[in-house]
């Protein structure tokens, strides 16, 4: 039976037996069977991994350590309010935090990692609820990666290349309509404006 270790765009950890282009880390939210509680993080760093590092070998979900959590591509893993890690993916980190200096600039050409955690926290989650976070954009106005869905829909779309796929477990796929006007934006506003400043998320 699949781990509850899935991330869907909107933050939601299912288990589902698709394979990840990404690994996560929140800390550790699950039980010595490998079962989620309520939790769903334990820091306000959460980081996108590489799936493979330095030939280290790891047991998914092993008791008191942090909980593996998976993403289908880079997309996913910002959409869910992740950010590169420093040490596997030090180049993507590096990039992503100029972008993010250049996004905010009040905070200088490398913002520390404590200071984008703290500003991706508060655009990516609702502390109370748990609930992600959205907000309201023009299609036309988004760059590609950004997650998102329509007005009156669910499910989760993502802008790639000029055109709109709907994203699933398995694959995207095109939709016919390309939308026009607003959308309600799932990828949290501050990596939003870092993709806008020049990031470019990986793609499985």
């Amino acid at each position: 039976m699949p781990l509850q270790n899935r991330v869907t765009p909107f933050g939601e950890i299912l288990a589902h037996p698709a394979r990840g282009g990404l690994m996560g880390n929140r800390g550790c939210l699950h039980d010595d069977k490998r079962r989620l509680g309520d939790r769903r993080w334990a820091h306000q760093a959460w980081v996108a991994c590489a799936l493979s590092f330095k030939d280290w070998q790891r047991q998914v979900m092993r008791p008191g350590v942090y909980t593996e959590l998976f993403f289908t591509d880079e997309a996913v893993a910002l959409a869910a309010g992740h950010r590169p890690c420093g040490m596997c993916r030090h180049a993507d980190y590096i990039a992503f935090q100029q972008a993010f200096g250049r996004a905010r600039p009040e905070l200088g050409p490398r913002p520390s990692p404590g200071a984008m955690n703290r500003l991706l926290h508060a655009d990516r989650v609702h502390s109370r609820s748990r609930r992600q976070r959205t907000h309201e954009d023009d299609f036309e106005a988004l760059p590609d990666e950004v997650f998102f869905t329509l007005p009156g829909q669910t499910r989760a779309l993502v802008r790639r290349d000029g055109q709109c796929l709907a994203w699933s477990f398995e694959a995207y796929h095109p939709i016919a309509a390309r939308p026009a006007g607003p959308v309600t934006v799932l990828t949290p506003r501050v990596a939003v404006d870092t993709i806008r400043a020049g990031y470019r998320p990986g793609r499985a």
